[in-house]
């Protein structure tokens, strides 16, 4: 993308007023997009990003900038205004010599997404959508679409870094909404790889994942309404690991520990959790759609044990909040793009396997709430507390998973909950989403096996 040359006296602009640390980070994005709605073609898309971004650290003090301008005097102009912003009495005085460094390569891509025409993709929505139709007469609107990025990075930094990746990532979202005329209930699935349209072939059928997304809302559409009160609950596998990512993952991240925003800060060594609990973040695993080569500081992915057996092991770290924590960063630098400055951001993160049957999990439950598949929800890091809707729930009844329910909130802490699961299965699996927080917006996996929590409060009717 830019020469040595180039590289180097942006830095040495960016760090002239005594900063004593700069990074480069540039990137070059094409992302496309193909959606249908009843039946037709609505949108294809196409966008490229390509831009710059300057950070200069002095001390725990930062300042990013960031230009659309790639020309040596559009980096110019922004390395000078981080670096006035930054200014302090005394000049750096070190020296950068840039060493060219290759990012591993875990994540092969065989058809990338430059390589597929519309026609194919447009088939392959096409796939989704006729299968959520068909599922039922009383699927009223049917919304499928693909998108899909590659997206070309260069990092550079003072202390001689110079590495570049290139991360392709493929998903497919499938949205059926059901309707007796009075009430509206909706499914979805958006699986999705960091990989590219090989996924189609080996794991990914869009048909299959839109049966799953009607059947969700055809089910839901003729649930009675969840009771309300303290209960038992069992969560399953794969999106079910939304509620460890929301109520306690942002709770173990850098920015908010770092600041005392977190109900986890100050507790490294402690049990925060079941001893049946052991949490990771691991953003190595080939082809997740979490995972990555490097993180956007360039360092290499790494797993993360967070917690092992219910004490907590650590924290997920970037560089400026490793300098106010004192430690290492973790491979855990994330950003959407050149527009935002990195922060400490989950990848795949995920509840370990543990020992406990999955049928008998079910069968020592007399009375509680089966969670097939979580929603959205809310969480304030600082104090833990948390609700997540069920997207579709059902009642356990003697140890039987037995009628539907649907309007199921789940209330509690996210400290708390970790000390309620008593309960961890053998299914580990994970689901994928977008999480936004203040570096923007970026694709995590989320991930458990079938866990119980002895009590939590249900939100119903």
């Amino acid at each position: 993308m830019l020469s040595e040359h180039i590289i180097q006296q942006v830095l040495e602009r960016a760090v002239s007023t005594g900063g004593d640390f700069a990074e480069l980070f540039v990137e070059d994005t094409l992302s496309n997009g193909v959606s249908m709605i009843d039946g037709a073609v609505e949108a294809v898309n196409t966008a490229r990003i390509y831009g710059a971004g300057i950070r200069v650290l002095k001390g725990v003090k930062s300042v990013y900038a960031s230009t659309s301008d790639v020309t040596l005097q559009g980096l110019l102009a922004a390395a000078e205004s981080a670096a006035a912003a930054i200014a302090v009495s005394d000049a750096w005085q070190g020296s950068i010599t840039l060493t060219p460094k290759a990012a591993p390569d875990r994540h092969p891509v065989v058809e990338y997404p430059g390589q597929v025409p519309v026609r194919r993709k447009v088939e392959l929505i096409r796939a989704a959508y006729d299968s959520m139709k068909s599922y039922s007469p009383e699927i009223v609107q049917a919304v499928a679409s693909l998108s899909d990025k590659d997206q070309q990075v260069l990092i550079a930094n003072t202390e001689g870094l110079l590495t570049r990746d290139r991360r392709v990532r493929t998903r497919l979202a499938a949205q059926a909404i059901a309707s007796d005329g009075k009430e509206n209930q909706v499914g979805f699935e958006g699986p999705g790889r960091l990989a590219g349209y090989e996924i189609f072939e080996r794991e990914i059928d869009p048909a299959a994942y839109g049966r799953t997304a009607a059947k969700q809302a055809v089910t839901m559409l003729h649930a009675d309404y969840c009771p309300a009160g303290q209960m038992m609950v069992a969560i399953e596998n794969g999106f079910g690991g939304v509620l460890f990512h929301e109520a306690c993952g942002h709770s173990l991240e850098a920015e908010a520990v770092a600041k005392g925003h977190s109900e986890f800060a100050g507790k490294l060594g402690q049990q925060v959790a079941s001893t049946k609990v052991t949490a990771i973040d691991d953003g190595t695993p080939a082809n997740l759609w979490g995972s990555i080569n490097i993180d956007d500081e360039g360092t290499p992915g790494q797993k993360n044990v967070l917690i092992e057996n219910g004490i907590l092991t650590g924290y997920l770290v970037d560089r400026l909040n490793g300098r106010r924590m004192g430690l290492p960063s973790t491979g855990s630098a994330r950003r959407e793009s050149y527009l935002y400055a990195p922060t400490s951001r989950m990848t795949n993160t995920y509840i370990a396997n543990g020992e406990d049957d999955n049928e008998e999990i079910i069968r020592s439950m007399e009375r509680g709430l089966y969670a097939k598949k979580m929603g959205g929800g809310q969480v304030n890091p600082a104090t833990g507390e948390f609700n997540f809707a069920v997207a579709e729930g059902y009642l356990v009844e003697n140890g039987v998973i037995t009628r539907p329910v649907r309007g199921a909130m789940l209330i509690g802490t996210g400290s708390q909950v970790l000390l309620d699961i008593d309960r961890v299965g053998k299914n580990l699996d994970f689901g994928q989403g977008m999480c936004g927080a203040s570096s923007g917006s970026v694709p995590t996996n989320v991930g458990q096996p079938l866990i119980r929590i002895k009590q939590l409060t249900v939100g119903g009717r």
